[in-house]
C-alpha cells in the first residue's frame, strides 16, 4: 500500500500563536501617527494662513521664490505633486495673478511659471506665518528632538 502523502499546508510550520505577537494597535502604527500629525499641522496651517493660500499653493510660491521660474512639470516634481494637482494649483495662482507663464528662453516650445510682483508680495506676507506654522507644529518637541524629527522625515520622504 502506498504511503499517504501529507497535505503541504499541514506540513508547513505552524503559524506563531497569537499570544506570541503583540496585539495590533492602530494608535501605534506609523500610517495612523503620520496622518494624525498631518491633520494637526494642517489645522495649524489653516489657523495661521486663513484664506491667504492652501498648503499646496504656498508650497508652489515658496519653491518659485527659492528657485525662480520653473516649468510646471519641474515645479510639480520639486514639491511632490502629480501633474493634475500642480496644473490646478498653477491655474488658481494664475487666476489670483500671483504667477504667470512666460516662454522659456532656452526652449521656445516650453513655458515657465514665474511669480508676479503680486506673487512676491503675497509670499513675503505669508513667510513669517509659515515659519510660525512650523514652530507651532514642532512645539511639543525639544529643539534637539525637532532637528532629529526633521532629519528622520527627510529620510522617509
Amino acid at each position: 500500500m502506498a504511503a499517504k502523502t501529507k497535505n503541504p499546508v499541514q506540513a508547513a510550520a505552524p503559524a506563531p500563536a497569537a499570544a506570541t505577537l503583540p496585539p495590533y494597535r492602530l494608535t501605534e502604527q506609523v500610517g495612523h501617527l503620520l496622518r494624525r500629525a498631518h491633520q494637526r499641522e494642517s489645522a495649524i496651517f489653516q489657523d495661521n494662513m486663513g484664506d491667504a493660500a492652501t498648503p499646496t499653493q504656498f508650497a508652489a510660491l515658496a519653491m518659485l521664490t527659492e528657485r525662480g521660474p520653473l516649468s510646471q512639470n519641474h515645479l510639480g516634481r520639486l514639491i511632490a505633486m502629480d501633474p493634475a494637482t500642480i496644473q490646478g494649483v498653477v491655474q488658481r495662482l494664475g487666476e489670483r495673478k500671483l504667477v504667470d507663464r512666460v516662454p522659456d528662453p532656452v526652449d521656445k516650445r516650453r513655458f515657465l511659471v514665474r511669480l508676479t510682483r503680486r506673487g512676491v508680495e503675497a509670499y513675503e506676507a505669508m513667510e513669517d506665518r509659515a515659519r510660525a506654522v512650523t514652530r507651532e507644529t514642532l512645539s511639543p518637541l525639544e529643539p534637539d528632538e525637532q532637528a532629529q524629527f526633521i532629519a528622520l522625515l527627510k529620510r522617509l520622504g
